[in-house]
């Protein structure tokens, strides 16, 4: 509302106003300034200070800037520089705002810097306030700015304590710490907040248990002064022992009882909406002045923000805690022949959700599929591509993939599922029966074993770049590295919050956990508690997630149990792994009487396919239980043209493969597979096993 004629911004007529047509109330607000976005929220208090209509301020500085003098603008704009530059922590400037009726008045505002951890600012939290009568008389000046100052304090300091709650309970600390009730001055404080259906629920209360009984929940319409700041939007200020008495006499007789004299109740507004009251009792004080009111206002303005800002980050990190929870397996399956334990606990210093998981996955033949994981970030997004992952990998598992396959697809899937995000994870694919598990790791930490006497130790396992990040650069080779498990030892997968602590070195959380384990109880369940019990005495940033592996006692194999190996050309280390799989499988099978001829055998038909036909070989070695029971080693290519046993040549060199394999195995035989063929060879075993 701008008059034209005048040069001068009109007031409105329902606006408190003095004879000079300056705003009679209100003398401070509080602002926050985010210097990200450059927006700046001013509170209803701080507006009229500044003689501004909600409509008529946008939310950037440059609106206000523009309503000073030139020289005024540039020795604010002065101070702030000078605050962010040299690092201080606070400032205050005195300027000139113009008035509606276009003439000038003195304002002083103080502002607090906040910064990151790195000490780049963030955001600047401070109050506005009017200093007309400040400036006007010098010697009262001196005696009033102290006071004045004191005030701006408790707004100021309230205001820089709210600034790290994040949480509503955050909050509540903040406000009924023991120095929080001596800094306001007051003997006991009330904090409630506005449900659904008109229902005020009490939240905090301080000292504890200094609520009135029966207050706990109460609703708008009742006849409590917290109910009708609430339900008016005006603050009440009850100002002796009679006023309370007789405007409250349910109330009344329960709070004499505590010493209480006075009290101020503060509606907790925020969008132009009621989210609850505050109330602040004394016992040492009678009547507020004008002064004191506005101050009042003003703190209850700064703690309106920071409860809401609180609200909606406890709304969404319930929600993401839901969609984690919901993303987890329920129940973990029975496995024949092991022990599974598996635990997870969410991060007790940032509070936030995370993307960490684990799986246990039942496949063909009793062996069983282990994924630990952890997809960064720590947010509801988080959440909800680690769920996708988890899909894939179980589906891409089932499928019948080898582990190296699996987590190169589950790569490939991530990148393509468009997001910024990248996932660390460890795949172990287990057969009880046998012992031996195939471990593929992608960017995560090393597991470890723990033996049956206690010790424990990290298994070194050769891996690939992280989910996603292996696909986007075009490097999708996943080693597979083969450990034996013997009965009673355990396999131990977690995400690295269990190890990675704020300035501490990987190595040094990595020790710490060997010797938690080495010191923990035997019982698998008891370990696995024993792990989070540290955790959550030790709190952390991250979450964490825990899944231990224990293979039980001799358990006989099932038919068709197997074991199974990608060996690419070209790949001595994946020849290794393969050939070691074999004699793992042939001592945990109790075929130790042929294990020479098993091994050589198996050896000539991997290396024919390797250097007969184009790509590699896949190598599965499985115990077929019938009338007898046998040994079973095939190796399958994608190469269509079927092998024949022949003579070796005149060099001796080629052509003893097959009438070697012939002579070693009781029986032998080509399969065709659809694209390719699978040579296999069978030996008979004994019934039990060593």
């Amino acid at each position: 509302m701008v008059d034209r004629a005048a040069g001068a911004l009109s007031l409105p007529d329902d606006w408190p106003v003095g004879p000079d047509r300056s705003l009679s109330f209100n003398r401070m607000g509080s602002f926050d300034w985010d210097l990200a976005s450059g927006l700046m929220h001013l509170d209803d208090s701080a507006l009229r200070v500044l003689e501004l209509l909600p409509g008529e301020y946008d939310g950037y500085r440059a609106s206000l800037t523009d309503r000073m003098p030139a020289e005024d603008a540039v020795r604010l704009d002065s101070q702030v520089a000078q605050a962010l530059k040299n690092g201080n922590e606070n400032y205050g400037v005195y300027f000139r705002i113009r008035r509606r009726d276009g003439g000038l008045r003195w304002t002083h505002t103080q502002g607090c810097v906040r910064r990151d951890e790195s000490g780049r600012p963030e955001r600047i939290i401070g109050i506005v306030r009017d200093a007309t009568e400040e400036l006007a008389d010098s010697a009262a000046r001196t005696s009033a700015d102290v006071h004045r100052r004191r005030q701006t304090s408790v707004v100021e300091s309230t205001t820089a304590a709210l600034a790290h709650a994040r949480t509503v309970q955050d909050v509540i600390d903040v406000l009924t710490a023991s120095h929080g009730l001596e800094h306001f001055g007051a003997a006991s404080l009330v904090m409630g907040l506005l449900e659904s259906g008109g229902r005020i629920h009490l939240v905090a209360e301080g000292p504890t248990h200094a609520f009135i009984p029966g207050t706990r929940w109460t609703r708008v319409e009742d006849e409590y002064p917290m109910s009708k700041v609430v339900r008016t939007l005006a603050p009440l200020f009850i100002e002796s022992r009679a006023d309370f008495a007789a405007s409250y006499p349910i109330l009344w007789p329960h709070l004499d009882g505590l010493g209480i004299v006075s009290a101020a109740y503060l509606p907790l507004i925020a969008q132009a909406r009621p989210i609850g009251a505050l109330g602040l009792l004394y016992s040492d004080r009678t009547g507020f002045s004008a002064e004191d009111r506005n101050v009042l206002v003003a703190l209850g303005s700064s703690i309106a923000q920071s409860v809401q800002r609180a609200v909606l980050y406890d709304q969404e990190h319930d929600l993401a805690e839901g969609l984690q929870q919901a993303m987890l397996p329920r129940r973990i399956p029975d496995v024949p022949g092991a022990q599974i334990a598996v635990r997870y606990r969410s991060a007790r210093i940032g509070r936030d959700i995370g993307g960490d998981w684990y799986d246990i996955i039942t496949l063909p033949g009793g062996r069983v599929g282990a994924v630990i994981g952890d997809v960064q970030g720590h947010d509801t997004d988080a959440a909800a591509v680690m769920g996708q992952l988890r899909i894939v990998l179980r589906a891409y598992a089932a499928e019948g993939h080898t582990p190296a396959t699996v987590m190169a697809r589950a790569s490939i899937f991530l990148d393509e599922l468009d997001t910024d995000r990248f996932a660390t994870c460890l795949y172990a694919e287990a057969d009880p029966a046998t012992g031996v598990v195939q471990v593929v790791r992608a960017g995560h930490v090393d597991p470890l074993l723990r033996d049956t006497d206690g010790s424990c130790r990290r298994i070194p396992v050769e891996g690939g770049l992280p989910l996603g990040l292996s696909a986007e650069f075009g490097r999708l080779e996943y080693p597979v590295s083969t450990v034996e498990l013997d009965p009673g030892q355990t396999l131990i997968l977690y995400t690295d919050g269990l190890v990675e602590q704020p300035g501490a070195d990987l190595d040094d959380g990595m020790q710490m956990l060997t010797a938690l384990v080495r010191s923990g109880p035997s019982d698998l369940q008891r370990l696995a508690d024993h792990l989070c019990e540290v955790v959550d005495e030790r709190g952390g940033e991250d979450d964490v997630a825990i899944l231990l592996l224990r293979r039980r006692g001799t358990v006989t194999p099932r038919s068709g149990g197997r074991l199974q190996q990608s060996v690419a050309q070209n790949d001595p280390e994946a020849l290794r792994s393969a050939r070691h799989m074999v004699l793992s499988a042939v001592r945990a099978w109790g075929a130790r009487e042929r294990s020479d001829e098993i091994e050589l055998a198996a050896d000539e038909l991997i290396t024919n396919a390797l250097m007969h036909t184009d790509g590699g070989a896949i190598v599965t070695v499985r115990v077929l239980v019938g009338p007898e029971r046998r040994l079973r080693v095939e190796v399958e290519d994608r190469s269509s043209a079927l092998p024949r046993r022949r003579e070796a040549d005149l060099s001796g060199v080629s052509g003893r493969g097959l009438l070697l394999v012939d002579q070693l195995a009781d029986s032998w035989g080509v399969e065709s597979r659809g694209t390719g063929k699978c040579v296999w060879c069978e030996f008979t075993v004994p019934d039990r096993l060593d």
